[in-house]
């Protein structure tokens, strides 16, 4: 029985060792992360969403107390009018 040897082995080259692909560059590689525009949309709706029920028991005050205040007949007025309708251009256009 014959045993060959296996490969291309030189016994008498020594042998190269492989270089790193990181000391070959020269340059350390950053990682990096991509966040789509829908996940960016749906963040900020659960932010909206956050501030809502946050603030929602002051919302419930502040209904009452304006309901109130719109059932009062002095309260408008000439000067609550003008003040609302300047608040809504504002709004709107400002």
């Amino acid at each position: 029985m014959t045993v060959d040897r296996i490969g291309s082995i030189d016994p008498i080259q020594p042998s190269k060792k492989p270089e790193r692909a990181s000391q070959a560059s020269g340059s350390p590689k950053t990682d990096s992360i991509s966040i789509s525009s829908e996940a960016h949309a749906k963040a900020e709706l659960l932010r909206i969403q956050e501030l809502v029920s946050a603030a929602s028991e002051l919302r419930a005050e502040r209904v009452a107390e304006l309901r109130e205040k719109i059932n009062d007949p002095a309260y408008i007025n000439d000067t609550v009018t003008n003040a609302t309708a300047d608040r809504l251009i504002n709004a709107l256009f400002g």
